[in-house]
């Protein structure tokens, strides 16, 4: 090598290891409060969930409005539309103070969110206006499947959100993520970071509809990418307070992490386990609704008086099955890990985007055992680092 060729390449090994992130641990103190807090929170408002629904049924609460309603009207899908109002109304009054905590005080305080007070009521107002009758049209098959097959509408209820799932995830990109944020394609500025990011959606043999970036900055000082949407609706959609931090090579990186749930099929895989682990919960859920209909004095499964035990059922469920949840996911997330070091070959600015991603989205990246075990569906950012920096020095 000669001395000019020397030269350039020592430049080159000083550029990159200047711009090399690397985890801050101070701010790791600060991740690690932050974490603590939320996950207690977390505890709380399920706890406070689940009393809550409890109470309608040892209380007597649901039958008395059920016996209400009948009074009022003789259909039953109003019956169940005016019950779910007035359950989940109440129960969203009740937790809107610790809601306001979680989702915009605590940010602010540890200097996550940017969102405007009058931005998080609009938020707020909108995935109420989105949620309340998509939640309201599932709630109505559930109760007719209920009345029309009492003994198998479980396994018809399971089916129906599977076919939910697969459209959701098709139509979301396009119809309901725009809702809440702006997309715009990358201008001429990114022109040359939108075709490295094509091309390797092409050697993952993804075919995208383009490359986006959303005001991501409006909310939060996180950053993210992803690869959303099925078919026609796929896109690659990068925040940008991820373009305005992180290197091409850091974001190629993380997006072939995205890549990679694409090459193993993980959304339909991810689409199927979860199914399955639903239709588990739901069979569990007949099994109590025929138990509670003899204990809480409903007239049936198909009582709208069930929607509190109904609830509990399938949120006790999720709790003891989460474990399950989050260990399949973190494999899946290990795969995509190990397949955006495999087709970038670029160790470094993996480890780089991961250190980054941890200081600036102030993650915890060394949880204790039992905390990634039980909460966490991605490994731990430290050990995705080591395992980057193993493929660096290989």
């Amino acid at each position: 090598m000669g001395v000019a060729a020397y030269a350039a390449w020592l430049a080159a090994c000083i550029i990159e290891r200047m711009t090399e992130a690397t985890i801050d641990l101070e701010r790791q103190k600060t991740a690690k409060r932050y974490a603590r807090i939320r996950r207690r929170l977390s505890i709380l408002e399920t706890a406070l969930s689940g009393v809550y629904a409890l109470a309608w049924l040892v209380f007597g609460w649901a039958v008395q409005l059920r016996a209400a309603l009948e009074n009022l009207t003789g259909s039953p899908f109003l019956q169940v539309a005016v019950f779910a109002a007035v359950f989940g109304g109440l129960a969203s009054l009740l937790s809107l103070p610790l809601d306001f905590y979680t989702g915009f005080t605590l940010p602010h305080r540890f200097g996550q969110s940017n969102q405007t007070l009058k931005d998080w009521i609009v938020d707020q107002l909108k995935g109420l206006l989105i949620g309340a009758p998509l939640g309201l049209a599932l709630l109505e098959l559930v109760y007719a499947l209920l009345r029309w097959q009492p003994d198998t509408w479980w396994l018809w209820t399971a089916g129906a959100l599977l076919i939910f799932s697969v459209l959701l995830t098709n139509l979301a990109p396009v119809l309901l993520m725009p809702i809440f944020n702006k997309f715009v394609p990358l201008g001429e500025e990114h022109t040359e970071l939108a075709e490295r990011l094509v091309r390797l959606a092409e050697r993952a043999r993804t075919r995208v509809q383009g490359v986006y970036k959303f005001d991501m900055s409006r909310r939060t000082r996180a950053a993210n990418a992803a690869l959303t949407g099925l078919g026609s609706t796929r896109r690659i959609i990068l925040g940008d307070t991820l373009i305005q931090e992180f290197t091409p090579d850091e974001i190629e990186t993380v997006l072939a992490h995205e890549l990679g749930h694409h090459v193993h099929r993980d959304i339909p895989l991810g689409i199927v386990l979860e199914s399955l682990l639903t239709l588990v919960g739901l069979f569990f859920a007949s099994l109590f609704l025929d138990w509670g209909t003899l204990v809480f004095g409903l007239q049936g499964p198909a009582d709208p008086a069930s929607l509190p035990l109904l609830g509990l059922t399938l949120g006790v469920y999720g709790l003891l099955t989460m474990p399950l949840s989050n260990a399949l996911s973190r494999w899946r997330e290990r795969r995509a890990d190990e397949y955006a070091l495999a087709v970038t070959g670029k160790g470094a600015a993996y480890a780089s985007a991961l250190a980054r991603l941890a200081n600036q989205n102030l993650s915890d990246a060394d949880p204790e055992p039992w905390v990634e075990w039980l909460f966490y569906s991605h490994p731990a950012l430290r050990k995705r680092i080591k395992k980057a920096q193993d493929k660096r020095a290989d």
